[in-house]
């Protein structure tokens, strides 16, 4: 197992709580994120009842699930079980006081809406959990939004849960330990292509690593851009799978202008001729399914810009569907060549500014002279020039007692080119313009976050650092 010491923990302090309150989890993730490697584990550990639920009629989930508790009490043929109230009853029977896993409940869900309900009656003071003393339930599921429902609003199990755990991505730093890259070049750029998720480390490449930055285009021709690889269509796959999406070419069409830097709602509808009433709702089950993300910006009240979280989305629409014809007819050498500026420009450029942010948030406290609270990405206007300066990141300290925040950085990240003293003196006339316009700014750190490296005047003018620039290079980063 790898770096998911706190899930495991989390996971195992559950299991084994005496509590007679413990009864309910909730574990949610993304695909391909290790849940089920986690939950197999568990039970074999503490020998529990496993399900795995699949796509099915409500007549053939329960047809497997009879043959789940069949297995588990060691019975020489299937439990019959007409409907679910006769599933529970049995599984209480049947699993007594050992943990219980139903994997993939979503698919339960989608087949038998009442099954919430059914196991609200069961925990509910008085249920035939307590009475029975079945002592813990694990449901788990990757349709983000369905286990987002799970426990929300009038949701028959809101409350009940005691664990609502969510297996995140690995963070950068963790996937290039991973996938075994110690370049930090080298580590943005995979990073860029498959994110932190674990199982595109082996299972959908076979164990293929780029053996250096010399290697990293041949790696993507014969991986995510091979029609046998499994990474060649996974990005499709991942938006099929969400139950909530229907018109799978119109969310293709918002994921591929947010991908190309449309990261307003207007911005999106204009790209792909629609009218911006239009794409509210796509917009809302693709935050929903934890596929994209709205960010605010720090000094523009109700303005955001969306970004796709899944960076294998934001490669196959900025560069694979562009050209897929020629992909699927095998010219995928010709199609990367051509690729390869949307790819620097749409891709690792806005990744390598989100790395940024999520390194500000884990930097240490001395860095920018006080506690970081929050990071966000900005845009200052600048009416003397009647231009706006882009901030990448913006880091804000912790909010005092009449809540107010002390900006102590800004910064901006550039992958494709040098730092300069124009670079830094952006910077300045940015914080100049937030004084001006009364944030409390006078002292916040300038940033230089240079994948390119930095020119000499720039380097003289950090000094050695702890002063009013700050310079971070891709080594620093990782």
């Amino acid at each position: 197992m790898f770096d998911r010491d706190a899930e495991w923990a989390s996971l195992a302090a559950f299991a084994a709580h005496q509590s007679p309150d413990v009864r309910l989890g909730v574990v949610s993730g993304r695909r391909r994120q290790g849940k089920t490697y986690l939950l197999t584990s568990l039970a074999d550990s503490v020998e529990a009842l496993y399900f795995a639920a699949s796509e099915a009629t409500e007549a053939d989930s329960l047809r497997q699930f009879g043959e789940a508790l069949g297995r588990y009490a060691g019975a020489a043929a299937a439990y019959q079980l007409p409907t679910w109230e006769d599933a529970l009853s049995a599984l209480l029977a049947t699993a007594g006081d050992r943990l219980v896993i139903i994997d993939e409940f979503p698919y339960l869900i989608r087949a038998s809406p009442s099954l919430p309900s059914l196991l609200q009656r069961l925990l509910d003071p008085g249920g035939s959990v307590r009475r029975q003393g079945m002592t813990r339930l694990i449901l788990c599921g990757s349709a983000m939004a369905v286990m987002g429902d799970l426990l929300s609003g009038t949701a028959p199990l809101r409350g009940r849960a005691s664990m609502e755990l969510i297996v995140p991505p690995l963070g950068y730093r963790d996937a290039a330990a991973f996938w075994g890259i110690v370049d930090p070049r080298l580590a943005v750029l995979v990073n860029a292509v498959v994110g932190g998720t674990p199982a595109y480390r082996r299972e959908f490449t076979a164990g293929d690593a780029p053996a250096g930055i010399d290697d990293f285009d041949e790696w993507v021709l014969r991986t995510v851009l091979s029609p046998e690889s499994p990474l060649f269509r996974e990005a499709r796959y991942l938006l099929a799978e969400e139950s909530e999406i229907r018109d799978t070419a119109l969310y293709h069409a918002v994921l591929g202008a947010i991908a190309v830097g449309n990261s307003s709602r207007g911005g999106i509808a204009n790209y792909i001729g629609r009218r911006s009433t239009d794409i509210a709702h796509p917009l809302t089950v693709l935050e929903d399914c934890q596929l994209i993300t709205r960010e605010p910006d720090a000094f523009r009240s109700g303005r955001g810009r969306y970004r796709i979280v899944e960076p294998l989305i934001t490669f196959y629409e900025a560069v694979m569907r562009p050209a897929w014809t020629r992909l699927e007819r095998r010219q995928a050498r010709r199609a990367w060549a051509e690729a390869k500026p949307r790819f620097q420009a749409q891709v690792v450029g806005p990744h390598f500014e989100a790395l940024c942010r999520e390194h500000a948030l884990d930097a240490p406290d001395d860095l920018f002279g006080g506690l970081s609270g929050e990071v966000m990405s900005g845009t200052v206007a600048d009416p003397a020039h009647r231009t706006q300066i882009e901030l990448d990141v913006v880091v804000f300290g912790l909010p005092d007692q009449a809540g107010a925040r002390r900006i102590l950085a800004i910064g901006e990240a550039k992958w494709g080119e040098r730092v300069t003293t124009r670079h830094v003196e952006r910077l300045r006339r940015a914080r100049a313009l937030l004084v001006a316009k009364g944030y409390d700014a006078v002292g916040a750190r300038l940033v230089c976050y240079g994948a390119g490296g930095f020119d000499d005047d720039v380097v003289r003018a950090a000094g050695g650092g702890g002063g009013e620039i700050v310079l971070r290079g891709l080594a620093d980063l990782f």
